[in-house]
């Protein structure tokens, strides 16, 4: 696959660039390449950093940074069994277990919501680090939702990160989360209360809790574009009469 020329393989983490220096270095230089591609389109485009993150994978496999790589791309297509098994692998590489909430979430994916708790149960859990372990609580919320247990999900959410008044990298999604639970099991009230605090921690936009405050307060956003159209519609109308 073309790759822009503006992509030196540079761009890469440090930490990753100095794990390709067990390559050979024209090899190194276009997994690194590849490797940029995969993080610049995993957001906009996921099928085309999975096909990016395939190439990467049969130039170096056996770099753990290539395995994790391959599983995000794997895991944003929702091929979760192919994440999972890449995220095994990389983690077998290194033994870090950084990845394990998002292993645990592809059990989910893989409709083994059981699995998931089980993992989220597990001594790993206290060895990572507070946005890790927030993330678990998440995955364990989601998965008690997937067994249909709403109550134990909005008790799961319940923690000292979500009363914390601080705003941290996952307030916003965390908040998000307990609004959602709340209003699944009919709590409405509270749940508007939730969602207006994920807004406030919400700075980069990465949840809808706006639209859906707005939902609840009963506010309908108009579509500019199609109202246009329709006034060009109807003033088309009126000219042919």
């Amino acid at each position: 696959m073309p790759i822009p020329e503006d992509v030196t393989g540079d761009e890469i983490d440090k930490d990753v660039r100095q794990e390709l220096q067990s390559l050979p270095k024209t090899l190194a230089d276009d997994v690194a390449r590849n490797l940029v591609m995969v993080a610049r389109l995993l957001d906009e485009d996921p099928e085309g950093a999975y096909a990016y993150s395939r190439i990467a994978l049969r130039l170096a496999s056996r770099v753990a940074a290539v395995r994790e790589a391959a599983g995000f791309a794997a895991y944003a297509n929702q091929k979760y069994g192919e994440a999972l098994a890449e995220f095994r692998a990389a983690k077998r590489m290194t033994g870090n277990i950084d990845l394990w909430p998002v292993m645990a979430d592809c059990e989910r994916g893989l409709g083994r919501p059981e699995k998931a708790l089980d993992m989220a149960g597990a001594p790993e859990v206290h060895k990572l680090d507070k946005a890790g372990q927030v993330e678990m609580r998440l995955v364990a919320a989601g998965a008690r939702r997937d067994m249909g247990q709403l109550d134990a999900a909005i008790v799961t959410l319940q923690s000292p990160e979500l009363a914390a008044n601080s705003v941290q990298p996952w307030t916003a999604r965390l908040r998000y989360a307990y609004a959602d639970a709340l209003l699944a099991a009919g709590r409405e009230s509270e749940a508007r209360e939730w969602f207006a605090k994920a807004v406030e921690a919400d700075r980069d936009g990465s949840t809808d809790a706006s639209d859906r405050l707005a939902e609840l307060d009963g506010v309908e956003f108009m579509d500019a574009l199609a109202e246009d159209d329709d006034e060009g519609q109807d003033a088309s109308s009126e000219e042919k009469d």
